[in-house]
């Protein structure tokens, strides 16, 4: 650490549709903010770490005079698609910044939730993942992708009700109001769906969840057996981890709170607001990396 330098804490959050940053004092009062474009490491690693530095030079250049340097920064960057210590590793070596530290956007996005509690994270919304805490310790459940993963998911809704409508049409499944709407939507009946289907992104499919999660809630049949194939799902990762008795839960993301009412009795009480998002996350780890700095000063 230089001597007489005041370091400034830098947080991103990126994500498939976007990334956001922070700057703040060492004591996490704001001083400015950045956004940049889309930031998955597997999906484009260039892209990615183009937009998480146009993000953090955004916030920087907005405060003129009193910027500090990037070589001033101490910055944790929370990435979706970070699946491994190396791919962590070889991210912070590609940007441009002399002290920072990457991580998947799982564990910003847990830590800003439940802050210094136990307890667990169910993350759901065009994607899932469950986490469970217990002190420095984060278990994770999912968060695999589309094509192998994200159950409960809104893409996975989206793809259960198109399924369930084709097999309805066959007389293979019950049909519903939720059904016959589908199968309306689409013009050109099956043929449509299925030629939708072929080139349909997660967050295509993610479109037809808001469909599920009224409908189920309006009593629907077919809508309700679909939320509880994915509450069954999440009871299951729960009951897998050992969830304490009094640890909380937070459901978040688009879809996440919807399913409240589906958890199992034992769980949904135990129901809280998130206390943060990622962005708090990964302040609060960049906030740990100048502690550590500090130490070795």
């Amino acid at each position: 650490m230089r001597s007489g330098i005041t370091y400034h804490l830098c947080a991103v959050d990126g994500g498939g549709t976007g990334c956001r940053a922070i700057i703040t004092r060492a004591d996490g009062s704001i001083l400015a903010r950045g956004t940049g474009g889309p930031a998955n490491y597997t999906t484009n690693p260039d892209q990615a770490a183009q937009n998480v530095a146009l993000a953090v030079c955004q916030a920087v250049d907005s405060m003129g005079n009193t910027a500090p340097t990037l070589e001033d920064l101490v910055t944790h960057v929370g990435i979706a698609g970070i699946m491994t210590l190396q791919d962590a590793e070889a991210l912070a070596r590609h940007l441009p910044f002399h002290r920072c530290t990457v991580s998947d956007d799982r564990v910003t996005s847990t830590l800003g939730a439940l802050g210094a509690r136990d307890g667990a994270v169910l993350a759901i919304g065009t994607g899932s993942f469950v986490a469970v805490r217990r002190a420095e310790d984060i278990r994770f459940f999912g968060g695999w992708g589309f094509t192998i993963g994200d159950q409960a998911s809104g893409a996975w809704l989206g793809r259960a009700v198109l399924e369930h409508s084709l097999l309805a049409l066959d007389g293979l499944e019950p049909a519903s109001d939720l059904t016959r709407d589908v199968l309306t939507h689409f013009d050109k009946g099956p043929g449509g769906m299925a030629a939708f289907a072929a080139k349909a992104a997660p967050a295509d499919f993610a479109a037809f969840a808001p469909r599920v999660i009224a409908a189920a809630a309006s009593g629907d049949p077919v809508g309700h057996r679909l939320m509880m194939r994915g509450a069954d799902y999440l009871n299951a990762t729960l009951q897998a981890a050992a969830l304490g008795d009094a640890q909380p839960i937070c459901l978040m993301g688009g879809v996440g709170p919807n399913y409240s009412g589906y958890l199992a009795p034992t769980y949904r009480p135990r129901v809280v607001p998130a206390l943060g998002t990622a962005i708090d996350g990964a302040l609060h780890l960049a906030r740990q990396a100048l502690a550590a700095m500090e130490a070795r000063a």
